[in-house]
């Protein structure tokens, strides 16, 4: 169903998430565009999918084709700046002290919706989407639900504008994003997500798996391996 009249932004990385949420925007929005950041990630193969996913995506459907606007690409190096993490540098996936991966890149999705609303004062925007999950998750503290329900109003009061943060994915596990594409855009989305996206912490592109491409060992190829086997259990057995 179309929310007539909303104009969107996605937060589009080129993985499976954020391609799994601009078909989403895309079947809901009358006007989509496309916000990616380089800030020195490792896995900088997701950097060179987006502009390919983005023309598959609006050649899918027609309508699609017609909603999907410009796309946006900002250099936000900063972040490695501010100290390495497993995910700006060639440092071992572990566990900290504290409970968290050492692939957390502290502010990060604040940065990035922070940059998204400026972008969209300026280009008349007024919903943004996120691929945030809290189902399943390496528990980041920014993508909890509080936190982005938190920053609509922060956002919103900062800009002098209301903005909408949507985040389609946020109750779903990996199984239940696989089931979405398919809901979305059939096997040709399935298939492209796939195929198309980049996930995989270690920038691997070299093997293709049922899931995708990807080292099959990190912790995103993981989640991504076990969400798909899930999803194709669920289909067989109902």
């Amino acid at each position: 169903m179309t929310a007539r009249g909303r104009r969107a932004l996605v937060l589009f990385s080129g993985g499976q998430d954020s391609t799994t949420c601009l078909a989403w925007a895309l079947a809901r929005h009358d006007h989509v565009e496309t916000i990616g950041f380089d800030y020195g990630q490792r896995h900088r193969a997701e950097l060179d999918c987006r502009l390919a996913l983005r023309r598959s995506l609006a050649g899918l459907r027609p309508d699609w084709g017609r909603r999907l606007g410009e796309d946006h690409l900002l250099d936000v190096d900063v972040l490695g700046q501010l100290g390495a993490t497993a995910m700006t540098g060639d440092i071992e996936i572990a566990m900290q002290a504290d409970g968290l991966p050492n692939t957390f890149v502290p502010g990060r999705n604040l940065l990035f919706f922070t940059l998204a609303a400026a972008l969209s004062y300026r280009r008349g925007l007024d919903v943004l989407v996120g691929g945030m999950s809290q189902t399943d998750y390496s528990g980041y503290p920014d993508c909890r639900d509080n936190t982005i329900k938190a920053l609509q109003v922060a956002l919103s009061l900062g800009i002098e504008r209301p903005l909408t943060l949507e985040t389609p994915l946020m109750w779903l596990d990996k199984a239940d994003t696989w089931a979405l594409a398919q809901e979305l855009g059939g096997d040709a989305l399935v298939e492209l997500v796939r195929t198309g996206t980049h996930t995989c912490y270690l920038n691997r592109r070299d093997t293709l798996h049922a899931w995708g491409y990807g080292c099959g060992e990190c912790p995103a190829c993981a989640l991504r391996a076990r969400g798909h086997r899930d999803w194709m259990a669920r289909r067989k057995a109902g």
